[in-house]
């Protein structure tokens, strides 16, 4: 009596029997858990080990290329300014004078009442706009610099570049502007968004000439026009420069080797502008109490 031979049965289905194998691991497998593959076929477990081991393809920021296709942040960014502007609308009854509104008059920056412990209009002035020529000008420029840069720099360094631009600018309109100025607009960040993309060219050894003619122009502009807030939009611009050469510059002349610690030193430099940013907001709050 001859003996039925031996059939090997699949490693993931233990009641299927199987003549195929998995050509990198060898392990018996059934057609449902092989892969075709550049040689052979993969068995599942096999791909997905593969898949764990690849490194994501990043910029030359850190980020990984495959987040970054659509600028969520840039548009999110413009949406939270578009609804403030809706709301001082409303709630003054006046497009052209929102300015009249509860909330503007609440967030509106003004250092003496910053000073007195409104903290919050060091962020919300931010989002705030005199009109809406004022709104439509920021959005523009936010809108043609985010969607170039955020697939550079990334979704949360975006959004943090962008903050520590706003704060920087309120830092500089804090220590520099009359106690009882009034600013309000996303114009520091938007500054800062003018040094990030500078800072990013560079980096990529495009031609800046354009971007640095373009925020020569607006700095010419904010020393010429009456009622603008040359500090904060340059405090906004410095803040967003030196961050991001942290980000993009600083790894390197450290000579960081490491793809993980330069994304370290890269957030340290955000940190670190932060820091400096409210050392000198509560320095000049401590002067104007």
């Amino acid at each position: 009596m001859n003996a039925r031979p031996y059939a090997p049965t699949c490693v993931r289905h233990p009641d299927r029997a199987t003549g195929l194998s998995c050509t990198r691991c060898g392990r018996p497998a059934c057609p449902e858990c092989l892969r075709p593959a550049a040689v052979g076929q993969h068995c599942v477990d096999c791909v997905r080990e593969g898949q764990s081991q690849v490194r994501p393809v990043r910029t030359v920021a850190g980020a990984p290329v495959a987040q970054t296709s659509t600028p969520y942040v840039t548009y999110g960014l413009i949406a939270v300014n578009l609804v403030f502007y809706a709301i001082t609308v409303l709630q003054s009854g006046s497009l052209m004078e929102n300015y009249r509104s509860s909330l503007f008059l609440r967030l509106a920056l003004i250092p003496s009442l910053v000073a007195d412990g409104e903290w919050i209009r060091l962020l919300g002035a931010g989002f705030l706009h005199w009109g809406p020529l004022h709104l439509a000008l920021n959005m523009f420029a936010l809108y043609v610099i985010g969607i170039q840069i955020e697939p550079v720099l990334g979704r949360w360094r975006l959004l943090s570049l962008y903050l520590v631009s706003l704060i920087g600018g309120a830092a500089a309109g804090m220590l520099l502007e009359a106690p009882n100025s009034i600013g309000a607009g996303a114009s520091g960040a938007v500054y800062g968004m003018f040094g990030m993309i500078a800072v990013v060219m560079f980096r990529l050894r495009m031609n800046p000439t354009q971007i640095l003619v373009i925020i020569g122009i607006n700095v010419f502009l904010s020393l010429s026009l009456p009622g603008i807030s040359l500090w904060v939009h340059l405090g906004g611009l410095v803040a967003g420069t030196l961050a991001t050469l942290g980000v993009l510059f600083l790894p390197e002349w450290l000579r960081v080797r490491d793809a993980e610690t330069a994304r370290q030193v890269g957030w340290a430099s955000i940190a670190g502008v932060a820091v400096v940013s409210i050392v000198v907001i509560l320095v000049a709050a401590a002067l104007l109490s």
